[in-house]
């Protein structure tokens, strides 16, 4: 096989090219990012493109499976921008690998593509895909789920996967997720186990993890086996207030809702983190996903629990983990992290 990784230069894109690097069945993968690493994998080659306006049917002419990763989680305050790169060049892949013939595409959804719902049970891949409308992000989401509706309507003879995985961490991807969600104010050396004073207590903070490498372990399974439609990916245990309390070895502090939401708030107006509370608002309401579709039809097993795969990120923090690649490496913030705060947190990507 033939596979094509657009956005294979991130978090969850390079631990795909390992994973399939790593498969028998491949024999060839093309990575295509906005920008080239300085990281060589068995059996790759890089391109460089853009999904929001970059000619990319002719990279896609003669494989067998494209995965398609590429995401701007920046700049939360130019969400055109967002918009054009996430939504517009979503569909510019999708009208490629059908110009190309493709075989097969693997798209990366998210629980953020998930309407609100239940925190008290999990729901199947049926749950509404209509997003969280408040957050750039969970509009993205949503939108591209129905531009794959139509694109699955048009193209019955292309195989399509969605994967909607819980929020995803490795050790190497700390430098970047501080990046785009934290900023360059964060003491990263207080980040671990033990620092941590308290967690908020609040019935609304449950959520789901799993390790890049799990993760990464979905996607090669959704590229060599013959399935399609959407499969919800996360590990146990749900991450809460408990969970975290006893992870982090921190107390669990009574906190309302409104009292956080208000805090981000005021420190994304203040320009001292890029994240948007939108996203704050969206976590609260994502409902907890049933993966039993995955593990019985897909064949997936996580090796992380969701509290292996948070605290490895967390050691990823304290010690500036990276890799040798343009999202990913530690020196893209720039000295003293001089670069970030040249970006206005959340006004350039």
């Amino acid at each position: 096989m033939r596979v094509i990784v657009i956005g294979a230069t991130g978090n969850v894109g390079t631990s795909v090219v390992s994973a399939l690097a790593a498969e028998r069945s491949v024999t060839s993968i093309l990575g295509l990012a906005r920008r080239l690493p300085d990281w060589h994998p068995d059996k790759t080659t890089w391109q460089t493109v853009d999904v929001a306006s970059g000619d990319l049917a002719p990279h896609l002419a003669g494989a067998d499976a494209v995965v398609h990763l590429a995401w701007l989680f920046q700049p939360t305050r130019r969400p055109v921008t967002t918009w054009r790169n996430n939504a517009l060049g979503s569909i510019r892949v999708f009208d490629a690998v059908a110009r190309a013939k493709v075989p097969a595409l693997v798209y990366a959804s998210s629980v953020g593509a998930y309407s609100p719902g239940p925190k008290d049970r999990a729901v199947t891949e049926g749950w509404p895909t209509h997003g969280w409308p408040g957050a750039a992000y969970g509009r993205e989401k949503a939108y591209v789920e129905r531009a794959l509706d139509s694109f699955e309507r048009e193209h019955p003879e292309i195989r399509v996967v969605r994967l909607r995985p819980g929020f995803v961490f490795k050790r190497e991807s700390a430098s970047e997720q501080r990046r785009l969600f934290a900023g360059p104010f964060l003491p990263h050396r207080l980040v671990r186990p033990g620092a941590i004073p308290f967690v908020p207590d609040l019935p609304e903070l449950r959520f789901q993890a799993l390790h890049a490498e799990d993760m990464a372990e979905a996607y090669r399974l959704a590229v060599v086996r013959n399935v399609s439609g959407a499969f919800n990916i996360a590990a146990d245990p749900v991450l809460d207030s408990a969970v975290l309390a006893e992870a982090l070895g921190a107390r669990r502090v009574p906190v309302p809702g409104w009292l956080l939401r208000s805090a981000a708030s005021a420190a994304w107006h203040l320009r001292l983190v890029p994240a948007s509370p939108d996203l704050l608002d969206m976590l609260f309401t994502v409902p907890i996903m049933d993966v039993t579709r995955a593990r019985t039809e897909l064949g997936w097993t996580p090796r992380h629990s969701a509290v292996d795969a948070l605290l490895t990120v967390l050691e990823g923090l304290r010690t500036a983990s990276g890799m040798a690649t343009p999202p990913l490496a530690p020196r893209t913030g720039g000295p003293a992290r001089l670069r970030e705060l040249a970006t206005g947190l959340g006004r350039r990507p």
